[in-house]
């Protein structure tokens, strides 16, 4: 089929874009190369995708209204996956607009063309910390999510609410999906795991956050994209059950539906540290720090509804995949 990707040069776009590629699928790859963090390092990625004859390359901002809606007129994608986004929690502190024009006006330029162009289903990236203050762990799409902790986690919710608007009004399918920290070769040079590594073999030291006291559920990069691939394909459909009078958060009388897609299995920042220096043979210096605002202490996926619709379960151990991150760092770097 002919599936348009959004965020191609991205960590999980790309590597989704292959596998779909190696299956035979057309892909449509929308990506504008912004410069949030290494653009040589997302020419990279894009590199790898664009050796393969069904790709076609958009260098656009997903934010850009009529270049959108020129894109679902000339490619009539049958399927999306909206991975573009303004990523980071930090981030959102300092530069929220970018969240706003790209997560919220992008978004909605996203939910327009599939309306309009009749496309079979919308499968869109939310993130785990829409869970935000929760404390009932092990986190399920049937919890309440109304008290995000940062603006970066309330557009993730604003998509969810966005989309099921348009799957109730239009009956279109959408089906959003919370990542729980992803890591793995190819990986956000931002998130801690590329941060580290960067910084241990320079012999620099590294900020650890809450004194480390925190808690993460790292989902390697092929399970998430396995994840999304299977349910791209089980196009979500209403839930006959769903009623006004005890309305369940993780499903819709329409064709909505919401995937927690972690590793179910957290592991402890210090643990995550230890494991990065057996595979480096080299120790870590720690600076111990406080949380950070709109950080979460906290994340432990309930998978249980991906697992009964769709099948699947991520179960790659942190042990397996720093140790492949790590051999891909020393590939990529020439260490």
């Amino acid at each position: 089929m002919k599936v348009l990707i959004t965020g191609t040069a991205g960590f999980i776009g790309s590597n989704l874009a292959i596998r779909l590629l190696e299956r035979g699928d057309e892909v449509v790859g929308i990506d504008n190369l912004n410069d949030y963090y290494d653009v040589s390092l997302k020419q990279a990625r894009l590199e790898r995708v664009k050796t393969y004859d069904k790709f076609t390359e958009i260098r656009i901002s997903i934010e850009d209204r009529p270049a959108m809606a020129q894109v679902f007129v000339k490619h009539q994608p049958q399927r999306v996956v909206n991975l573009a986004a303004q990523a980071g929690v930090r981030y959102s502190l300092v530069n929220p607009h970018a969240y706003i024009d790209t997560n919220i006006v992008g978004f909605m330029n996203i939910l327009e063309g599939s309306r309009h162009h009749g496309v079979e289903h919308l499968v869109y990236a939310s993130s785990s910390s829409v869970y935000g203050a929760n404390t009932n762990y092990p986190f399920s799409v049937h919890n309440n999510v109304d008290h995000p902790v940062s603006l970066y986690a309330a557009s993730k919710k604003s998509n969810e609410l966005m989309a099921h608007t348009y799957s109730h009004l239009f009956n279109l399918p959408t089906t959003g999906l919370r990542f729980f920290t992803v890591y793995g070769p190819w990986g956000r040079p931002d998130m801690a795991l590329f941060m580290f590594t960067k910084n241990i073999l320079a012999g620099l030291p590294i900020d650890v956050f809450n004194y480390g006291d925190h808690k993460r559920d790292f989902t390697y990069i092929d399970d998430i994209v396995e994840g999304v691939i299977r349910t791209l394909d089980n196009v979500s459909t209403p839930n006959p059950e769903w009623t006004g009078n005890e309305p369940d958060p993780g499903t819709s009388k329409g064709p909505w539906r919401i995937y927690n897609i972690g590793n179910n299995n957290p592991c402890t920042l210090l643990r995550y540290i230890e494991i990065l220096e057996n595979c480096l043979g080299k120790k870590a210096e720690k600076n111990m720090l406080p949380l950070q605002p709109g950080d979460v202490p906290y994340t432990y996926a309930d998978t249980s509804d991906l697992m009964n619709d769709v099948g699947y379960k991520p179960d790659t151990s942190v042990e397996v995949g720093i140790q492949r991150f790590v051999d891909w760092y020393f590939q990529y770097y020439k260490i």
